[in-house]
């Protein structure tokens, strides 16, 4: 067994704003904490990229989930290996649960002995994560921060309004990773592309995807909404699909029930990684601010996206040859009338049913014609 690992900082606290921004020396191993949804993996691409052309020979090491895990062995990319960390609150958690101290003890043994050169948390604010990280036992420690959150050895301020990319971008900077896109790319397999094909085979006329589902209901597009889109793209030729996943299902079945031809129901039909197949093969791809709305993008779909106004400042693609965002500027609950600028109510009325029908059908036509 290797001695206990006893790091030495690179850079005091009190230097943090005067950081030099260069690649560091003999970096042989980066752990990155990034253990949350699609979406937020997507996010963080064009900064594991930079990573990876800045520090070409170190192993960069995910730390995230056991769907991560899954979805990234043998996926061409900046990652060379995921650690599934264990459950705790405000990382891999909820916000409401226990850690198990025990298993969280073990778990941080164990990374010490990894030796980790450098430990990037881009996870969030840092109030849960940022303690998280330092426990990794990295020689440098960076990230973001929120007023709450400890400091880093480097870090850059959390700000909600900033877009998500960039927001990572910047934080990898500080230690001397320059961009190499600014828009998140991920790689499909031969493995993604077979299920697919298995589950839609392949016809002459162009696919749309529609996806109406959205972790949180206030950014659903009402189903009426995407019937009618559905209903124009089959008239121009399309075979339209309806995605959807768990509880997505009512959502899905009012949709394909509305059409006027019959639709694909492709609700829990796919794994992720066949989802990503099928996604790089539509002509189109229109949904919610949502995870699959990521991953379509990601992976060179042509999309038109349905946001809410805070999340098109944070979430939306930075390009339009492709891309196609629309939103809401409901800032006022629409049911008690209560504003949203400073939190959120206990109601869950769609906030985004106000994008009009007519804009993203036009849309959503213009993209289909470019495949």
């Amino acid at each position: 067994m290797n001695a206990p690992h006893s790091p030495t900082r690179l850079t005091p606290p009190e230097a943090v704003r005067a950081a030099p921004r260069r690649v560091l020396p003999e970096v042989r191993k980066i752990a990155v904490l990034r253990a949350n949804a699609i979406g937020d993996l997507i996010f963080v691409l064009p900064a594991l990229q930079a990573l990876r052309a800045a520090y070409p020979r170190a192993e960069i090491v995910l730390m995230a989930r056991a769907w991560h895990a899954r979805f990234l062995r043998d996926r061409p990319g900046p990652v060379d290996r995921v650690i599934v960390v264990p459950r705790s609150r405000g990382v891999n958690g909820s916000e409401t649960e226990d850690d198990d101290p025990v298993e969280l003890n073990r778990f941080f043994a164990v990374m010490r002995e990894e030796r980790f050169d450098l430990a990037i948390q881009l996870h969030g604010g840092g109030r849960h994560s940022n303690p998280f990280v330092r426990r990794l036992g990295a020689r440098l420690a960076i990230g973001l921060k929120s007023p709450d959150a400890e400091p880093l050895d480097r870090w850059v301020p959390y700000v909600y309004f900033q877009p998500e990319c960039v927001r990572y971008l910047e934080v990898v900077t500080l230690v001397g990773a320059c961009p190499v896109d600014l828009e998140p790319r991920l790689a499909v397999t031969d493995a993604d592309r077979e299920e697919a094909a298995a589950v839609v085979p392949s016809s002459e006329r162009p696919l749309a995807l529609l996806h109406p589902g959205a972790g949180d209901p206030r950014r659903r597009w009402p189903a009426a909404s995407f019937v009618a889109v559905a209903d124009a793209l089959a008239a121009a030729g399309a075979q339209v699909g309806v995605l959807g996943s768990g509880g997505e299902r009512p959502i899905v079945d009012a949709i394909l029930g509305g059409m006027n031809t019959p639709g694909l129901d492709l609700c829990d039909r796919l794994t992720l990684g066949g989802l990503a197949g099928l996604l790089q093969r539509a002509g189109v791809v229109v949904s919610n601010d949502s995870g699959p709305l990521h991953l379509a993008a990601a992976v060179g779909a042509r999309t038109v996206g349905i946001y809410w106004c805070f999340n098109l400042f944070t979430s939306s693609p930075l390009t339009r040859l492709r891309h196609r965002p629309f939103t809401s500027w409901q800032t006022h609950c629409p049911e008690c009338g209560a504003g949203l600028l400073a939190g959120r109510c206990e109601h869950s009325l769609s906030l985004v049913a106000s994008v009009p029908v007519d804009e993203v059908r036009e849309a959503a036509l213009e993209l289909l014609a470019m495949a």
